[in-house]
């Protein structure tokens, strides 16, 4: 799976606004359909207030926080899967990102043409699905076909694979006929192991993002209800943005006056960051710190790394040479106050190569190379 995130949507529904206020660079916007056509890329940073409590606590010559990529690919329409709109090389940019932030248009504005002429969440997320599931269901059928061929390598590993597949490549087949994702049933890990060369789009975990206008930001609307009904059918994660509102406070300087700004519109925080640790959770990325004079850092690892692995992040001289980790808790850090009171209350704990790294651990590796 790719470890970043693709924006997704019909045409004109807010997806480069968004994506240059996460990045705070100008994608190229404008009302009208497909102004984005080559996939523009950007690296974002991971907001975490432990890492700025870690950094009140110890401070650090230098911050660098966690990052993620955020992928921002041009407007699908109906008959995507077919080439309309330049869809199949929009399809072939999705297929290559790890999760779907999929931006549905909640908001009315006479002055932003939409392409079918009215705003309907629902209609517009059954034609983004539909196009996706016909994509996938066109790969399954062409791997139906080659199977058949593999098939007949009898007792041979590969006869064999292609043996196991022909139920899976059956049930695909007949759930995205319906127009139904390949992640709505739940699959076995080995099935998901037969089915990986597929990279199949509908299988990609998602999260709509409702992009709203700034009166529907903290009462709401009938359009992100309409969402958030659908997502709870599927078990998606909605997340709710103002496109407009976040390209302004990315505009902003200096950080006091983004928090100025927040506070005015009555908001704990940007709605983008939200959006930036779901799809960074959903990634199963997860974060550990090293803190110390120089530098304080989040480290980016895969839920359920072991402490080599981790430490494999910031060299592979760690994880080749690894003899332990000193690990605590930031939130003993955060409760004692210091590192020196969390050795005195015996928090730090030595731990060897089968320690699976925790989120939120503070790690310092000792190795040998």
């Amino acid at each position: 799976m790719g470890l970043n995130c693709g924006i997704v949507g019909l045409p004109n529904v807010g997806k480069s606004t968004i994506f240059s206020a996460l990045t705070s660079a100008p994608a190229e916007a404008a009302n009208y359909p497909f102004c984005t056509i080559d996939p523009n890329v950007g690296i974002v940073s991971v907001p975490d207030p432990r890492l700025d409590h870690i950094v009140e606590l110890i401070p650090p010559k230098k911050v660098v926080p966690a990052i993620v990529e955020f992928v921002d690919i041009a407007g699908l329409v109906a008959g995507a899967s077919k080439g309309e709109g330049l869809g199949n090389r929009f399809l072939s940019h999705i297929r290559e990102v790890g999760v779907i932030a999929h931006v549905v248009r909640c908001f009315e504005d006479e002055d932003i043409v939409h392409v079918s002429g009215t705003i309907n969440p629902a209609s517009d997320i059954e034609t983004i699905n539909i196009e996706l599931a016909l994509a996938d269901l066109e790969t399954v059928e062409r791997r139906k076909e080659k199977n058949v061929k593999a098939m007949k390598a009898v007792g041979t590993e590969s006869g064999k694979r292609a043996a196991a597949l022909v139920p899976i490549l059956e049930e695909l087949s007949a759930l995205l006929t319906e127009g139904k994702p390949a992640r709505s049933r739940e699959w076995k890990d080995e099935e998901l192991e037969l089915m990986r060369d597929l990279h199949l789009i509908t299988l990609k975990p998602q999260v709509y993002v409702c992009n709203v206008d700034e009166d529907a930001l903290l009462a709401g609307n009938g359009f992100v209800e309409e969402v958030k009904r659908i997502a709870g059918k599927e078990g998606a994660e909605v997340v709710v943005i103002c496109g407009k509102l976040e390209a302004e406070i990315a505009a902003l300087e200096s950080e006091e006056d983004k928090h100025e700004f927040l506070d005015a519109a009555g908001l704990a925080e940007s709605g983008l960051n939200s959006l930036i640790r779901t799809g960074y959770r959903m990634l199963g990325l997860r974060t550990f710190f090293t803190a110390g004079a120089d530098e304080d850092r989040a480290w980016t690892f895969h839920e359920g790394d072991t402490a080599p692995k981790a430490a494999g992040v910031i060299h592979t001289d760690f994880e080749k040479g690894f003899i332990k980790a000193e690990v605590y808790h930031c939130d003993d850090l955060f409760e004692l106050g210091s590192e020196q009171q969390v050795k005195a209350a015996g928090r730090l704990r030595i731990e060897g190569k089968e320690y699976v790294v925790k989120d939120g651990d503070i790690v310092h590796f000792r190795f040998n190379v």
